[in-house]
Parts: C-alpha cells; structure tokens; sequence
C-alpha cells in the first residue's frame, strides 16, 4: 500500500514540492553561511518524493543553535514551503481518493518549518515509535 501512495503521491505533488525544496537548498547553497539550510532542504526534498513509510523524528539533543537555525529558516524559506504544502494538502482534500495524500502534506508542514533538529527515518525504525 505505501508503494501506492508514494506512487500517487509522486505523481500529483512529490515532484513539485521536492523541486521546491531543491531550488531552496540551491539558493542557500550560493550563500556559504546557509549551507547547513541547503543540505537539511535537500533531504526534505527526498522526503518529499517518497514519504510513506517514513517519519520525522526530533533529536532531544538539538540545542539553542539548532533553535536560532531553525527562526531563520522559517524566514528565508520555510514558510513558503508550508505554505506550499498547505495549500497542496488542502487541493488533494477535494476528492475522496486525495484525503490520504493531504493528510500527508499537511504532516509535512511542521519539518517544512523547522528542518533542523529533525531526522527522516523509516517507519520500520525502533526511534520511529516515539
């Protein structure tokens, strides 16, 4: 079933919002500084294409600079993608068939938001069921 809905997933909105995270990550790649933003972009972006049978979990250890990290990411770039995935969850809603698929955009809002601090990992993981 997870095969399916990344699948459907791929085709109707992955590529898009995964493209949208690359083009961020590209743009703080350019700036040496956002480095560390470009590299967390580029594994939402892999989240992005293929996110059933995955899962966010937080590191406890993430500090005040993971923090401070994080109010910057949501000004350069994380609030247009939660935006993004606000509004593709909210198109995907409108058929019974894409309520699934939504409900998935909407759980990615929070990482889109504060990447940092945050680590993808499989369902299948021991840390997954925390």
């Amino acid at each position: 079933m997870k095969t399916i809905l990344n699948i459907l997933w791929l085709v109707l909105c992955g590529f898009w919002m995964a493209v949208g995270y690359a083009v961020a990550g590209i743009l703080c790649c350019i700036l040496i500084i956002t480095i560390p933003f470009g590299i967390a972009s580029f594994r939402m972006a892999n989240y992005a294409l293929w996110p059933f049978g995955r899962t966010v979990i937080r590191d406890p250890r993430a500090g005040a600079a993971s923090t401070i990290g994080n109010i910057i990411w949501i000004l350069v770039a994380g609030i247009w993608l939660a935006i993004g995935h606000l509004t593709t969850g909210l198109a995907l809603c409108i058929t019974v068939i894409g309520i699934p698929l939504g409900i998935a955009s909407f759980k990615m809002i929070p990482v889109s938001l504060i990447p940092l601090g945050a680590e993808i990992v499989s369902t299948n993981d021991p840390r997954a069921a925390y």
